[in-house]
């Protein structure tokens, strides 16, 4: 590893299933791009592979290899001269990303998959519990495993691109009770992403969703938190969850963002608009 850029994390597909131990789920956060890179590189979909926050990433090959990136556009090269993906890596040539456009979060595959040693079944790394490996930095090596699959190769490789206004589904509850009209507010309300959004959740700012007369200083007890709840803390400003939401909570949560819509958030820019679409 030469450089990782602002941030890079070893990913697969998580750790679900570990709540009542207090372990979030992790694993990427655009799921299905690093699924399709991983396909791309004759890998299992569930493969660990690099998630790489705004480019910046370079890398120097120590065996012949075949990888794949995957995500927004994001300028792709091996010792300088561009190249497509999947690409083949020969011992000692460097891939380097440029910075992704129409999105935040490159993925990176390496046929045979990266091979930490797992924790609870995954090698990612999870920023809240602290859990699998931690954040890449240069001169660290990447244990890769036996080649399993064929590559696939693709005429045309799409990238993601986040839109200007992301319009997010939401199904109210449990506590949208909590409320005046959530619905409403909801469905009125404008958003846009803020700069203190992470891998735990989508922070907003913009419309503060006001509750019930009866519930303004009421608490909460903690409860259980899924991937995608919206929670309204005590200033009314949504925050949607991600993967390494915590797995319990005080604030109530007004409805949860469908698991299928999740990806295109985790790849908005801070100042992206946002805003709710209710569903019955």
């Amino acid at each position: 590893m030469l450089s990782t850029g602002p941030q890079t994390l070893i990913q697969d597909l998580g750790r679900p299933g570990n709540a009542h131990l207090g372990v979030p789920p992790s694993g990427a956060v655009d799921r299905p791009s690093l699924k399709l890179a991983n396909r791309l590189v004759g890998n299992p979909e569930d493969a660990a592979g690099l998630e790489v926050l705004l480019g910046g990433l370079s890398l120097r090959a120590n065996a012949s290899c075949t990888i794949a990136v995957t995500g927004p556009a994001t300028p792709t090269s091996v010792d300088g001269v561009l190249r497509d993906s999947p690409t083949h890596l020969a011992p000692g040539e460097t891939l380097t990303l440029g910075t992704p456009s129409g999105g935040l979060r490159s993925y990176v595959a390496v046929s045979g998959g990266i091979t930490v040693p797992a924790e609870l079944g995954s090698r990612s790394t999870d920023l809240l519990s602290g859990l699998g490996p931690a954040p890449l930095r240069p001169d660290d090596e990447l244990p890769l495993g036996d080649p399993t699959g064929v590559p696939v190769g693709v005429d045309v490789l799409v990238p993601v691109q986040a839109p200007d206004e992301l319009v997010v589904p939401v199904f109210l509850g449990p506590r949208d009770d909590w409320f005046h009209d959530p619905a409403r507010q909801l469905r009125a309300g404008r958003w846009t992403v803020s700069d203190r959004s992470n891998r735990v959740g989508i922070r907003l700012t913009g419309t503060s969703l006001d509750r019930v007369a009866r519930r303004v200083a009421a608490e909460l007890p903690s409860e259980g938190l899924v991937t995608g709840a919206v929670q309204v803390p005590a200033d009314g400003r949504p925050v949607v969850f991600l993967a390494d939401h915590p797995t319990t909570g005080g604030y109530p949560v007004i409805g949860v963002v469908p698991e299928h819509h999740l990806p295109l958030l985790g790849q908005a820019a801070p100042g992206t608009p946002l805003r709710f679409a209710p569903q019955a």
